[in-house]
């Protein structure tokens, strides 16, 4: 793990990802079909086969604030780079309460799926240096500005991994107590965080904050819609672009993310509010300025995420939801399935975007709390 500072070897120029703008009426019927479900993380690119370039990966190797947040005067925040167990070179933005003394207890915190460390998870991850922790927001492998080609791919067992070595890079840490590390995942990292923690016995405490089990959400499409037929013809389309990516020797791309045509459900309006507009656009952030690959689902359709998601028991695990999130039932069936000690926390009125970003919505009070009582040496 070091200091990220080695601008002359990373300077990369960016481009806007190029993307078609609409599937075509046959795989929009389809789509329907399918729930309509997996079409926002990319499933639904899988029935668009056109190429499309992503973004570049870039580096910002300044110390300007490049946040979709406030700077804040309590924190003190430095870039680092450390790699994971495949060698991949991840980046993160690591912050700690300002003039603090003695070894602190410490966060690994990401999400959301498609977003980087200058969104959501920098904005928990200084707020909860705020309080009295050591916290690293990170790009998971393949995004952002952490390593790993192809760009904007994911996988269970890697991005898994990637907050295994989070944590690795906080024990390092001179002023972290390392028998004090907990997880903050947002989103579909979320769902990575707890199946790290289930495997991870160094992590004390686990919060899932307004999570998608990416998993399921690519096997089943939303609410478990999607049949067997309709999987099956997925995989049978994923199968010939395959084929495709290896004859042009790079994979193709989907469409642009959260691009609004009319008539969208009001979650996908939801994500374009966030991802697409001042409020939290990021050049880097895959959900923003860019695109999955098409065969990205691949792995996620046979390898659920929560199989053992009872094993994070003995230690805690908080889960945090809004009461009007589509993503709901994620974290109630999460929840039915972990073992004591657990806890399900339903924010009144809360959409699944307002655990982004939205201070007076998002329950730090008690994050923080959970994390006083639970992360004890």
């Amino acid at each position: 793990m070091s200091d990220y500072n080695d601008a002359d070897d990373h300077q990369v120029s960016s481009s806007k990802a190029l993307a078609s703008r609409a599937l075509d009426a046959g795989r929009r019927d389809l789509l329907k079909k399918a729930g309509a479900g997996v079409a926002l993380y990319g499933a639904g690119a899988m029935f668009n086969l056109s190429r499309a370039e992503p973004g570049t990966k870039t580096v910002n190797t300044s110390r300007e604030w490049d946040k979709v947040f406030p700077e804040s005067d309590k924190v003190d925040h430095r870039k680092v780079s450390f790699q994971n167990r495949y060698g991949i070179t991840l980046v993160g933005d690591l912050y700690s309460p300002r003039n603090a003394e003695g070894k602190l207890p410490a966060i690994a915190v990401s999400g959301p799926y498609g977003a980087v460390k200058e969104q959501s998870s920098g904005l928990y991850a200084q707020t909860m240096a705020e309080r009295g922790f050591v916290t690293l927001a990170f790009d998971p492998s393949y995004t952002g500005e952490s390593g790993g080609e192809p760009r904007n791919v994911s996988s269970p067992d890697i991005n898994t991994e990637d907050f295994s070595a989070a944590v690795d890079c906080l024990g390092l840490q001179p002023g972290v107590d390392r028998d004090r590390i907990g997880v903050i995942g947002i989103c579909g990292w979320g769902g990575m965080g707890l199946n790290a923690v289930a495997v991870d016995k160094r992590v004390k405490a686990v919060v899932a904050s307004t999570m998608y089990d990416m998993s399921r959400l690519f096997a089943r499409g939303y609410n478990d819609s999607v049949t067997l037929e309709q999987r099956t013809q997925t995989l049978e389309q994923l199968g010939q672009q395959r084929w495709a990516d290896a004859e042009s020797g790079t994979p193709a791309y989907g469409p642009l993310m959260n691009e609004l045509e009319g008539g969208e459900a009001q979650f996908l309006v939801d994500y374009h509010d966030y991802y697409r507009t001042p409020r939290g656009f990021h050049p880097r952030a895959v959900n923003s300025n860019g695109s999955w690959t098409v065969t990205n689902p691949l792995s996620f359709m046979n390898m659920p995420l929560l199989t053992y998601i009872a094993e994070i028991s003995p230690r805690p695990v908080l889960f945090i939801h809004g009461e009007n999130a589509h993503s709901r039932y994620f974290s109630e069936t999460a929840y039915a399935a972990a073992a004591e000690p657990k806890e399900l926390m339903i924010i009144p009125g809360a959409s699944h975007t307002d655990l982004y970003d939205q201070m007076d919505i998002i329950p730090f009070d008690r994050m923080t709390e959970f994390f006083n009582q639970h992360l004890v040496a």
